[in-house]
């Protein structure tokens, strides 16, 4: 018997990350550096607003956009962190993480046939959400541009593609490349993007995470064409709480709204509590800062000792992820060289060619993990490469 089923799903591949983080959990010993997983706890001050909330039976439906409280933080915290101005109730919707964001606002913009223009290599959702609308992503290699889409090469595309792109998705800091947008190059993409009908759905789940300067939103620069989206699972070591948010004009917003409201209805009201003290704190704040200085450590640490192994790869400005290239011995063959890696160091990263067009002969650490992990692996990776030279 056939069973009926939406066809768009013959169109996605399985979560590769999922599957590699899956297939290499089973080792005995295994150093995971897979998954975006922050080790630190949720701040207190959250933990405790969770317990008040149950405890008060705070356990009836709450606005579909989310609550008044949780609208007014987020609020605060675009303004307070990136200068960027929206009104709590006409402005922001709360979401079951940045996931759900990312289903939203692309489903509300495509039919089929349109296309989503996504700078690669980059996040596998953003394609797979494109083509489960019944639309066509449009993957940009960007690796030849430091893996960031330039002005001149958007225009390009635009050029090519016309009025048949509806959607461009920028996220930044990047996954999996941790590299991230100055305001100049943001202005001059705004310039380009200005006067077209393409919506701009900028992820900055990362925004909080950046080591080396400010962080830039696009919508400073292109208010009226840009959906931010955001939340609090890397920022504050939220990922199980899934809260995350859209911000941006009232006419985009909306379609996404009725998205959400139609999948989910809203979200949990503990969550929204942990979420209002965690953005709308000083010590929600004060959380996020302590986290970030230990990611910068580790960064550094990281990056540095991958490049005295020998390992030729770009300082990333965000994120908590590194991008080397293969060793020379597996030319472009990225693949090989991760499950080798596992298999043999017992040390798991995710292969590059994962991300998409551009990723190819690079793979992924997560450096989200502790200190010590980290060093042991950068040991296991040592003695694999000194294997290898024999």
């Amino acid at each position: 018997m056939t069973r009926p089923q939406n066809e768009n799903l013959n169109r996605i591949h399985p979560n590769i990350i999922r599957a590699y983080d899956d297939r290499f959990s089973a080792i005995d010993d295994i150093l995971k550096l897979t998954i975006g997983e922050p080790d630190f706890n949720v701040p207190e001050n959250s933990k405790q607003a969770i317990i008040d909330s149950v405890t008060a039976n705070d356990s009836h439906y709450g606005p579909s956009r989310g609550t008044v409280a949780v609208r007014e933080a987020i609020a605060h915290f675009l303004k307070d962190r990136y200068q960027l101005e929206y009104d709590p109730e006409e402005n922001i919707v709360v979401t079951v993480g940045a996931t759900e964001a990312i289903y939203d606002t692309i489903c509300a913009f495509v039919n089929p046939g349109d296309k989503v223009l996504i700078p690669s290599p980059t996040f596998p959702l953003y394609e797979s959400d494109t083509l489960l609308a019944g639309a066509d992503p449009l993957l940009v290699d960007t690796s030849d541009d430091d893996f960031l889409l330039t002005p001149d090469h958007l225009k390009q595309v635009i050029t090519e593609y016309g009025d048949a792109i509806k959607v461009l998705v920028l996220n930044y800091p990047g996954n999996p490349t941790g590299r991230t947008y100055s305001a100049e190059t943001l202005q001059a993409l705004a310039e380009i993007l200005d006067g077209t009908n393409i919506v701009v759905i900028a992820d900055e789940i990362y925004s909080e995470l950046t080591y080396d300067g400010p962080h830039h939103s696009i919508a400073t620069y292109l208010p009226e064409q840009t959906l931010v989206l955001n939340g609090v699972s890397k920022s504050h070591a939220m990922t199980g709480y899934r809260l995350g948010f859209i911000a941006g004009p009232a006419d985009l917003i909306k379609g996404p709204a009725q998205f959400h409201q139609l999948a989910v209805t809203t979200n949990a009201n503990p969550v929204e509590a942990a979420a209002t003290v965690a953005l709308g704190t000083p010590e929600g704040h004060a959380a996020t800062i302590q986290m970030r200085d230990a990611y910068r450590q580790r960064r550094d640490y990281v990056v540095t000792a991958l490049r005295e192994l020998g390992f030729t790869l770009d300082e990333p400005e965000g994120a908590f992820y590194v991008f080397p290239h293969v060793p020379e011995a597996y030319g472009e063959d990225d693949e090989h060289f991760v499950i080798d890696l596992a298999e043999q160091a017992h040390v798991a990263t995710v292969p590059g060619s994962a991300f998409g067009p551009g990723g190819e002969g690079y793979f992924r650490i997560s450096y989200a993990c502790s200190q010590e992990t980290l060093e042991a692996a950068m040991q296991r990776i040592e003695a694999f490469l000194n294997h290898l030279s024999k």
